[in-house]
């Protein structure tokens, strides 16, 4: 098979704001402030916390608002989200809350937009109240966005204060083909959540490419493609260390949801082979290991899929472990940049 020249890679990182067992969200925020401050310290492109509702281990229900602490305690990385889940929000609230982002931190905001509702359907129905059995147009929703980001909505009778003419950059976040369609109909980057939805990640990045149209926005097709890591000096010890993001996994299609659980030697005793088998499908897009085996995997995953940015999430119990994968992962994707370049 040929081999594809590797783009410089862009690399980041995706913050579910993981509560471990015995902490609190509290101790999340203070540990996600600090793994911030190193991402930027070690030449990370965005910093982007997800939207999640209802979840015992994930504490970053107040997307916005974390964003704000976050890029508060920062001075050049990007933050933004990965992403808000639009239909649980009316256009106008997200674009004053992003715009007041932007005014606050000028040109270091991303607007990163889901169409799930980020948790069960009781929850989202507590969220949308009366507005949960209306129909919700995505692109449309996103066009409101852009219409009230824009310098020429200036005599809009409605108008996002602040917001008006910021142009906060929009990402559009999928996990299936159909996202893939808005972000190429609407010429906007695309990211995708292969860290947990593996399934259709080839074939939704090929279609985003054939059918990508230029836009005022973006003149080619920008793919960033989300993926689990989990970095240590050995392949042994990152191993040990990915057994917390296992037993996360089990407690989402089990629906047995824990705080963030500390490693195990061994997972034989805590699931089945079928659960196995599930979370398994659900990591396919993990990068598990040492330096040696993690440039080896990630420079195949370069090579195959050719993204333009890579996001790391790491669901890893230990704090210092966690910023030592980050460290890691950077060193490996600016090695294989170098052998590029």
């Amino acid at each position: 098979m040929e081999t594809k020249e590797i783009k410089n890679i862009a690399y980041s990182v995706l913050d579910l704001a993981a509560v471990i067992e015995g902490k609190t969200p509290a101790d999340t925020f203070k540990t996600s402030l600090e793994l911030a401050q190193e991402a930027e310290n070690l030449g990370y492109t965005r910093y982007w916390l997800a939207e999640h509702h209802n979840m015992i281990s994930v504490a970053s229900s107040a997307t916005a608002v974390l964003i704000g602490y976050i890029a508060g305690g920062t001075s050049t990385i990007r933050v933004g989200s990965g992403g808000i889940m639009l239909p649980n929000h009316a256009p106008l609230v997200v674009a004053e809350q992003f715009g007041t982002l932007a005014s606050l931190y000028p040109d270091r905001i991303d607007l990163g937009l889901g169409r799930a509702p980020g948790t069960d359907q009781m929850t989202a129905r507590a969220i949308r109240g009366e507005n949960f059995n209306a129909v919700h147009n995505f692109p449309s929703d996103i066009e409101t966005l852009q219409t009230l980001f824009s310098k020429n909505n200036k005599n809009g009778k409605i108008r996002a204060i602040p917001g008006d003419g910021l142009e906060v950059p929009i990402w559009i976040l999928g996990s299936s083909t159909d996202s893939a369609r808005v972000a190429a109909a609407m010429g906007l980057p695309y990211t995708f959540a292969s860290h947990f939805a593996p399934a259709y990640f080839l074939e939704a990045i090929a279609l985003y490419r054939k059918n990508f149209r230029p836009s005022i926005y973006l003149d080619k097709p920008y793919v960033m493609a989300c993926v689990n890591v989990i970095a240590a000096d050995t392949d042994a010890e990152a191993d040990k260390l990915s057994t917390s993001i296992l037993q996360f996994f089990l407690g989402v299609i089990s629906g047995n949801r824990k705080l963030l659980q500390p490693p195990v030697d061994s997972m034989d005793d805590i699931w089945n082979f079928q659960e196995e088998h599930a979370v398994n499908q659900m990591l396919a897009y993990s990068f598990i290991g040492g330096p040696e085996k993690l440039k080896n995997k990630l420079t195949t995953f370069f090579e195959k899929t050719q993204v333009d940015e890579v996001m790391a999430t790491s669901h890893i119990f230990d704090h210092q472990a966690r910023i030592k994968s980050y460290q890691l992962f950077s060193q490996t994707v600016q090695e294989i940049n170098s052998v590029e370049a």
